[in-house]
């Protein structure tokens, strides 16, 4: 055997194993939850509930809830793949402070809750929150949506299934598998990749408005997989890009006023709707 088959064999077999290797640790890449389990009374939260749902593959998901104002949205939020539900109280807080109803959702394997992260099991917890808070009386009209970065895969999927007044994403993607193809491009992620998160092939498919809040200096999610979002999505829709912004420039107050005051004019405008279609106030809310 000459020595320059030797080499490519070797790098062949070489390149297969570390193919493998990303293959059965992919989600140890894509997800890094906190553990810590932290209360809202630990980190400065007050009148928050804390709910432990099951769901329907046998998980325990823990969500905090407080409840606000009757004409106020209630916010749905679902946090990137980094941390815990915890680590976001100043963001909890300010919703709470507009009088918002407020849900933090913490996946499968971040902070209490049992189990693995996977996009499956993701979806099936946040399907689960909502249907826990219709269950609590809450009307679909009012439920409005927060993504934040891999948490928007997890937003639009459930808008695409579930009845929502309105959807904001901060930086979200197009395709998760896009975004991880860039960084691993020597990798055939299309082939590899288990949780791909393909927003673009679903945000068409909803008709609750939608705000879009992106870095234009994004280093994790590139601003023009934001931008591809946007263009595939319904009217109406609004799209903010925070100049010179980079990924953590979305986790800000006035990111939060933003959502708050979108989903204001969203709610608004459906009750202005529903009151030049039925006047007499006989329309079904839920």
């Amino acid at each position: 055997m000459s020595s320059l088959r030797l080499i490519l064999i070797t790098a062949a077999v070489g390149y297969l194993v570390i193919v493998a290797s990303m293959y059965f640790a992919q989600r140890k890449l894509q997800y890094f939850p906190d553990k810590k389990g932290l209360t809202p009374e630990s980190v400065g939260l007050v009148g928050v509930e804390v709910a432990k749902l099951k769901t329907e593959d046998g998980e325990t998901v823990i969500v905090w809830y407080s409840p606000g104002a009757p004409e106020r949205p209630t916010i749905m939020f679902f946090h990137g793949n980094a941390g815990e539900i915890g680590d976001r109280a100043a963001r909890f807080a300010a919703y709470q402070t507009q009088g918002a109803s407020v849900l933090f959702l913490s996946y499968r394997g971040y902070g209490g809750s049992t189990g693995t992260p996977s996009e499956r099991g993701l979806v099936l917890d946040a399907l689960t929150a909502y249907d826990w808070v219709r269950s609590r009386g809450v009307s679909a009209a009012g439920i409005t949506l927060v993504g934040e970065s891999l948490g928007t895969g997890v937003a639009v999927q459930l808008a695409a299934r579930r009845r929502v007044a309105a959807l904001a994403l901060e930086a979200p993607f197009a395709s998760a598998a896009d975004v991880a193809a860039k960084l691993y491009w020597w990798l055939p992620v299309g082939l590899l990749m288990k949780d791909k998160f393909e927003s673009s092939s679903l945000i068409g498919d909803i008709g609750a408005p939608l705000l879009i809040i992106h870095g234009e200096r994004d280093e994790i999610i590139p601003l023009a997989e934001g931008k591809k979002l946007y263009a595939g999505a319904k009217e109406p829709k609004e799209m903010v890009v925070i100049k010179g912004g980079s990924h953590g420039s979305i986790s800000g107050e006035e990111t939060w006023a933003r959502e708050i005051a979108f989903f204001a004019r969203a709610l608004a405008n459906q009750a202005g709707s529903n009151e030049k279609q039925n006047p007499a106030g006989l329309l079904p809310r839920g």
